[in-house]
C-alpha cells in the first residue's frame, strides 16, 4: 500500500498545493514545512512551467516568478528531498506539466522523483489516453499517478480515469482556471462526486476554487479529500507564514 493510500484510509486528507521556488527556494521550504506543521496532511508541490495551462492568475504569477529566477526541476527535487528527511510520514505529491518530464526522459525523470521524496504524480497536460506507457514507468518507479476529471467529464471517461488513477481521483469542482470562489456549484458537485465513486471505486478529492471553511464544511460530507491551492499560493507570494498557518488550521476545523 503506498503512503498515499494509507493517508485516505485513516482519514479525508487535506492536500494542499504550493509552488516550489515561489517567491525564492528558501522561502518556499518554509511555507512547505508552515502547511505541514499546521496540519496539511499530503503536500502538492508546483514545479515552475512557462505556459501553466491549467492554472489561474494566482498560480500563473507563481510559475512566472519562479521560472525568471531560474529555478529547474532540479532545485524542486533538492527541495522535496529536505521535505521527506524531515517529514518522512507526509506524501508528496508533484504536479508538473508534461514537458519537464519529456526533457529528462520519461524514465529518468521517475526515478530522480522517487529518489528526491515523491510518492505521486500529476500532470494535468498528459491525456490518459496517451499516458499508459508513462503510468508503467511511474508505477515502477514506485509513484502513484493521479488523474483529473471534470464537471464535463462523460461516463466512459471516468471510468478510464478510474483504471489509470492511483491513490485518488483529482476532482475539478468547475469547469475553468484555478483560482478563489466564493462559493461552488454544490448539487452538481454532489451528484458528480457520487457518480465518480460509483463508476471507478477510488477516493475522489476536490479541487479548484475551493479557499475556506464553509467550503470544507461542506466537502468533507461528499468528498473523500479536499485540495487547495491558489489561497495558500497568494499568501506564500506575501510570505506570511502566519496566515497560511491559520487558513490551514480553518480549513482543517471545517473538515471536523
Amino acid at each position: 500500500m503506498s503512503l498515499i493510500d494509507k493517508v485516505f484510509e485513516k482519514k479525508k486528507p487535506l492536500i494542499c498545493y504550493f509552488m516550489a521556488g515561489y517567491p525564492s527556494l528558501k522561502k518556499s521550504f518554509e511555507t512547505a514545512k508552515t502547511l505541514i506543521e499546521a496540519g496539511a496532511d499530503i503536500l502538492e508541490v508546483g514545479v515552475p512551467f512557462s505556459d501553466p495551462v491549467a492554472d489561474g492568475p494566482t498560480i500563473q504569477v507563481a510559475h512566472e516568478k519562479a521560472v525568471k529566477d531560474g529555478i529547474t526541476p532540479i532545485n524542486v527535487f533538492q527541495l522535496t528531498k529536505r521535505l521527506k528527511e524531515e517529514f518522512p510520514e507526509v506524501p508528496l505529491i508533484l504536479m508538473t506539466y508534461y514537458n519537464p518530464i519529456f526533457v529528462f526522459g520519461e524514465e529518468k525523470f521517475c526515478q530522480m522523483a522517487k529518489e528526491h521524496g515523491i510518492n505521486g504524480l500529476i500532470v494535468p497536460d498528459l491525456p490518459p489516453e496517451e499516458a499508459e506507457k508513462f503510468k508503467r514507468t511511474a508505477n515502477g518507479s514506485g509513484l502513484s499517478t493521479i488523474f483529473l476529471l471534470a464537471p464535463t467529464s462523460h461516463e466512459e471517461r471516468i471510468k478510464l480515469i478510474g483504471k489509470m488513477s492511483d491513490g485518488f481521483i483529482y476532482y475539478v469542482s468547475l469547469t475553468g482556471i484555478t483560482g478563489e470562489r466564493e462559493t461552488l456549484p454544490w448539487k452538481e458537485l454532489e451528484n458528480k462526486v457520487n457518480q465518480i465513486k460509483l463508476s471507478t471505486g477510488k477516493n475522489v478529492a476536490v479541487g479548484f476554487g475551493v479557499s475556506k471553511k464553509e467550503h470544507t464544511e461542506r466537502l468533507s460530507k461528499m468528498a473523500d479529500g479536499i485540495i487547495v491551492g491558489s489561497a495558500i499560493v497568494k499568501l506564500q507570494g506575501k510570505t506570511d507564514l502566519e496566515g497560511i498557518k491559520n487558513l490551514v488550521k480553518e480549513l482543517k476545523e471545517g473538515m471536523g
